[in-house]
């Protein structure tokens, strides 16, 4: 087994352990229906992320046929131009020179529109990437909004609720496990984001992955400020 890249198949194993874990602590809770939908998310990106990365052979070879169909059509008319100024049928020097210079310009066409065609390939995979990690990103914040009203100040100063406040049950050791399992789920959802940048290398994606590990990092950061506060608790 390779050390150097992420296992897919090990996300899985974690996250699906992950959601185990969460439903026999918390059974039936929202952050447990969160972990089963980023099961299915994570086996999406996993096939999804490998998929990209393969080459997309029916694009290729309609690219490569229609740059070979351009390039005999302008060659056999470069040919027959040639070949009528040798048997003088009416066309001169100057005609053939023109000729050429217009042949000179299809090929520049030529290559731009190969160039066009070639690089469908990759704006479909990064469209479908960025489609795909746009999931990611938003789910993260659902796992934020699992934990925001996951405060454990109550327990250092109690203050009396309002008619709004959020219902608080949790004991300190299940508030701290609650958190650390928002923690976790946020740093699985960093790990099936990189998948595709094993896979994909394109700018627009490393971008997208990167913004998805500072968010994810950013989220776990406050979580685990929280996590400090519950020790505080404890001492």
């Amino acid at each position: 087994m390779s050390f150097r890249a992420l296992d897919a198949g090990e996300i899985l194993r974690t996250l699906e352990r992950l959601r185990q874990r969460i439903e026999e602590r918390f059974p039936g809770s929202g952050l447990g229906r969160v972990a089963t939908d980023l099961c299915g998310v994570g086996r999406d990106c996993a096939s999804g992320a490998a998929a990209l990365g393969r080459p997309h052979w029916p694009l290729r070879i309609g690219t490569a046929a229609i740059g070979l169909l351009a390039l005999v059509a302008i060659v056999w008319g470069l040919v027959r131009a040639a070949r009528l100024v040798d048997t003088g049928q009416g066309i001169g020097i100057d005609d053939f020179l023109s000729g050429v210079e217009s042949v000179i310009n299809e090929f520049v066409f030529l290559g731009i529109g190969t160039w066009f065609l070639a690089s469908i390939e990759g704006r479909f995979k990064r469209r479908e990437a960025l489609r795909q990690l746009h999931v990611l990103r938003s789910i993260a914040h659902v796992v934020d909004m699992h934990q925001l009203t996951k405060d454990p100040d109550r327990l250092l100063a109690p203050t009396p609720d309002t008619a709004s406040s959020p219902e608080r049950r949790m004991s300190r050791a299940d508030l701290g496990r609650y958190l650390d399992y928002c923690s976790e789920l946020l740093s699985v959802t960093g790990k099936l984001a990189a998948l595709y940048v094993q896979h994909l290398q394109d700018p627009a994606v490393y971008q997208s992955v990167n913004e998805i590990e500072d968010l994810t990092s950013g989220l776990s950061r406050k979580i685990w400020q929280k996590i400090t506060l519950l020790e505080r608790v404890a001492n």
